[in-house]
């Protein structure tokens, strides 16, 4: 199997009046092209695509460039999500289509959650039934919160994801035995089963010379996947809902505390914390975290075996926690325009909605893959489980869990906005400037990158 990047879903948009002017009408789609074009961020997609999809037969010495089985050549246009630099060749790309070469227009692109409405809401995207040609049956068994987050204003789906990434909160079982008593996942879920016994049980950890959770973003998204609104009202004014108030009141409290380390996510230190010398409980992750993230980060040689004894290989286990969440996912839309239109519906047949492909996925990986009836499978099985969780099955979790997540209250300006209140919250839980201050850094910065809505 192809070796798989370590994927962050860290996002960066671009203001929305980059789609500004995009044209309207029926989308224009066509066959017979020799190069079909594919724009993402880092190799995941690109991994899952050679290891998966049938018709792929080569990868060229550069690593750009596939061959398929018919001849047509596949490109890959890869650029780093830091900053907003893939938004920004993207937004190029799209715009700028119609002119250029016919064999550099864009066919295909990826996008995750946090600014996929910014894409599904353009003129730039298909339909992907009315114009690419799935069906609802053929889509039947995708989680239903993994359409709604790529459905437009007038109900038409503009993406399909071969993931779903509910979440849950993944524990050290030796510290969970030495400060509770047990490490069973059971009756860790009944300590950790809501806000108030989380909260005792970070103060039992802290007794004990352990961290709750390593730092300051780590309960973000259990809270802003739970709001009662979305982040901007109907009259363009953003709105602090009393959820994003509860991450901020628990953030601050167990930072005075020493219930957290106080680092930043992603971060050198986060990471350590995950790692053989780390003190840190437990972490809120979803599946591409658990078999990417948390596996290499916690690991003692990082390039040798998975087995028990390397690093906390073995020693995590995961329970669902105090609320259901997701974070993170990655969606593929076709482009209006494209000339290579039966090649785009294969490929999002076959990667995203193909019980078997979707369950050799997780099998290989142990991501959680977009099919209901697949994942129920392995759920069901009482031979699986996974090594690196203790033998523990994690997908009948993340089966209950996918189940109950709710995706009324996306907004086009979610990335901007929860990236925009973390940075400027940071500054408070650290004791350097007031609340007050922090959160009119927090509008202020809101207001630049979306001049259009208010305070």
């Amino acid at each position: 199997m192809h070796k798989k990047s370590f994927y962050k879903a860290v996002v960066f948009a671009l203001p929305l009046a980059a789609l500004a002017g995009c044209g309207g009408g029926g989308a224009t789609v066509s066959d017979g092209g020799a190069v079909l074009n594919i724009y993402c961020w880092n190799d995941e997609f690109q991994s899952r695509f050679r290891d998966y999809y049938p018709d792929y037969v080569s990868t060229n010495k550069a690593g750009d460039i596939d061959t398929l089985e018919d001849g047509t050549l596949v490109k890959w246009t890869m650029v780093a999500n830091q900053g907003s630099a893939y938004q920004d060749a993207l937004d190029n790309a799209l715009q700028n289509r119609g002119s250029a070469a016919k064999d550099d227009q864009i066919d295909m692109f990826l996008m995750e959650a946090d600014y996929a409405l910014k894409y599904a809401n353009s003129d730039y995207t298909l339909d992907v039934i009315k114009d690419i040609g799935l069906t609802t049956a053929d889509m039947a068994n995708q989680y239903q919160y993994t359409k709604d987050i790529v459905t437009d204003e007038d109900g038409a789906i503009k993406g399909s994801s071969w993931q779903a990434t509910p979440g849950l909160y993944a524990y050290r079982r030796d510290i969970a035995l030495e400060v509770l008593g047990t490490e069973d996942p059971t009756a860790v879920q009944a300590e950790l089963s809501d806000w108030t016994k989380f909260d005792a049980v970070a103060e039992d950890m802290h007794t004990a010379g352990y961290k709750m959770l390593s730092g300051f973003d780590d309960a973000y998204r259990t809270f802003s996947n739970n709001v009662s609104a979305p982040w901007v009202d109907a009259n363009k004014k953003i709105v602090l809902d009393q959820n994003i108030l509860n991450w901020i009141e628990q953030t601050k409290d167990y930072t005075d505390k020493g219930y957290n380390n106080q680092t930043s996510l992603w971060s050198a230190e986060w990471s350590a914390d995950q790692g053989p010398e780390g003190e840190v409980f437990g972490f809120f992750y979803s599946t591409w975290g658990i078999n990417f993230t948390l596996l290499g980060n916690s690991l003692a040689d990082p390039d040798g075996e998975k087995v028990e004894g390397n690093g906390h290989f073995g020693d995590w286990a995961v329970c669902q926690g105090p609320e259901s969440y997701y974070w993170g996912g990655t969606w593929i839309a076709g482009v209006d325009g494209t000339d290579n239109i039966s090649l785009v519906k294969d490929i999002m047949l076959e990667l995203t909605c193909d019980k078997e492909i979707m369950k050799q996925i997780t099998l290989d990986t142990e991501d959680f893959t977009n099919h209901k009836a697949g994942m129920q499978e392995i759920a069901d099985d009482p031979e699986y489980g996974s090594a690196f969780l203790g033998g523990q099955n994690h997908v009948a979790l993340f089966v209950e869990s996918a189940d109950r997540i709710d995706m009324s209250n996306i907004s086009p300006y979610d990335q901007g906005l929860n990236e925009g209140i973390q940075t400027a919250m940071r500054d408070y839980f650290l004791g350097t400037v007031t609340y007050e201050v922090a959160l009119d850094n927090f509008y202020d910065a809101a207001l630049t990158k979306y001049p259009a809505l208010s305070r």
